[in-house]
């Protein structure tokens, strides 16, 4: 914690809820639904948000490379796909693991 931040009170629920102060919250951008991970260690109960990527722009992007790869080579064929699968695996195999 920063020396110059001043430390604030709050109080355990009986339904066990802590609410964090509203400045914690502006600071650190954590709105309703907002995932937080929490520790205890020791004497002390840790919260750390949590970053949740965005998946949706993860498949989106993936998409258009996949649509991207068509439009240049065309499609791949049903046979295609599960000659590469066996070949991936036959050098799987190949290769040692690493612990």
């Amino acid at each position: 914690m920063a020396q110059k931040e001043k430390a604030e009170v709050t109080v355990v629920s009986e339904k066990g809820q802590v609410v964090i102060p509203q400045a914690i919250r502006k600071k650190l951008g954590i709105r309703p639904k907002t995932k937080l991970l929490v520790y205890g260690y020791e004497d002390a109960v840790i919260m750390k948000k949590l970053e949740v990527p965005d998946i949706t722009k993860e498949l989106e992007a993936l998409y258009r490379r996949v649509d991207a790869r068509i439009a240049k080579y065309g499609a791949l064929t049903q046979d295609e796909v599960e000659a590469e699968i066996q070949q991936y695996r036959k050098e799987k195999a190949r290769k040692p693991e690493k612990a």
